[in-house]
């Protein structure tokens, strides 16, 4: 039976989203169909979600078992998978691909993942991407509010998720997710350096077609591959009118795909608002030691992380 033979570990929110859909085009590149299965996390359990969460959890829950055994018909994003024999399901469909990947951006922040993958396939390549913690917090913080999980301030968010409890949910790990540099730590030890492709996404944004080249020869297969534009759907999309952000969801289930597509530039904000620059100093001041830690650690020069 096939087995991933690299993943993409994170961070959440930078890039790997977009990432993922591009390598799946790749004709040497099998990805599982369900992106973020966070199997080898052990952490991201239902039992362990906030209680306000759980109706939805099991909700999800119902709709993944019923996915995998309708053959996993399509993509689908998200879904929890707990046992090794649905997890070889998403990959009952390789037949000559030589790069076999998943992505579960948890696995980077998860304390078990590293262990957890190095242990069932010691040979894997990981790909890690790095985004300002600041900037990443951030841009979570406007995809929770794009899903109408958020109608709060980002400030009054930093508040509730610097008070948050041990449970998985809105606030937790929502700081967590930037403290990189123990997360980096553990892959390092875990796998020797040619089987990481550690990367900062100023990298990718800077030039993201020979970013690509090079990863592609790091998985094995042909790097002149460019792939097609794809709609990403985590991308994060705001109204215009923020009051209605809340009726999104009822009207993606009855509005059609196609006219949906057509008004969207007359109800979406076109630009993304910016994080302040009171709230980044804030975010700077959380994670200045953790960045110069991981500064050290990847030898990567992280000044602009700090400002």
């Amino acid at each position: 039976m096939p087995i991933p033979n690299f993943f993409i570990v994170g961070a959440p929110k930078a890039g790997t989203d977009a990432l993922f859909y591009d390598l799946e085009q790749h004709p040497e590149i099998y990805m599982s169909p369900l992106k973020e299965p966070c199997f080898f996390s052990s952490e991201i359990r239902p039992e362990n979600f906030h209680p306000s969460l759980q109706p939805q959890i099991e909700a999800s829950r119902d709709e993944t078992r019923r996915y995998l055994d309708a053959g996993m018909p399509g993509k689908r994003f998200g879904g929890i998978i707990s046992t090794w024999e649905d997890y070889l399901k998403l990959f009952s469909c390789v037949t000559h691909e030589k790069a076999i990947g998943e992505g579960s951006v948890c696995y980077l922040w998860s304390e078990t993942a590293a262990a957890a993958i190095a242990s069932a396939v010691p040979h894997a390549r990981i790909v890690i991407v790095l985004m300002d913690p600041a900037e990443r917090a951030f841009h979570q913080y406007l995809k929770s509010v794009s899903d109408g999980t958020v109608r709060h301030s980002f400030r009054k968010h930093l508040q509730m998720a610097m008070q948050s409890g041990p449970e998985l949910g809105v606030y937790h790990p929502f700081l967590a997710f930037g403290n990189y540099s123990d997360q980096v730590k553990r892959y390092m030890d875990q796998f020797p350096t040619h089987q990481l492709y550690i990367s900062l996404y100023e990298e990718l944004r800077g030039d993201y077609a020979g970013w690509l080249s090079r990863l592609l020869l790091f998985l094995g297969v042909n790097p002149a591959f460019v792939p097609a534009h794809s709609e990403v759907p985590s991308t994060p999309h705001l109204l215009k009118l923020r009051g209605l952000q809340q009726f999104r969801h009822l009207g993606n289930r009855i509005i059609p795909g196609r006219i949906r597509t057509r008004i969207k530039k007359h109800v979406y904000q076109e630009r993304l608002p910016e994080l302040h620059a009171e709230d980044q100093a804030i975010l700077v001041r959380y994670y200045r030691d953790n960045i110069l830690k991981l500064q050290d650690l990847i030898q990567k020069d992280l000044t602009s992380w700090l400002h």
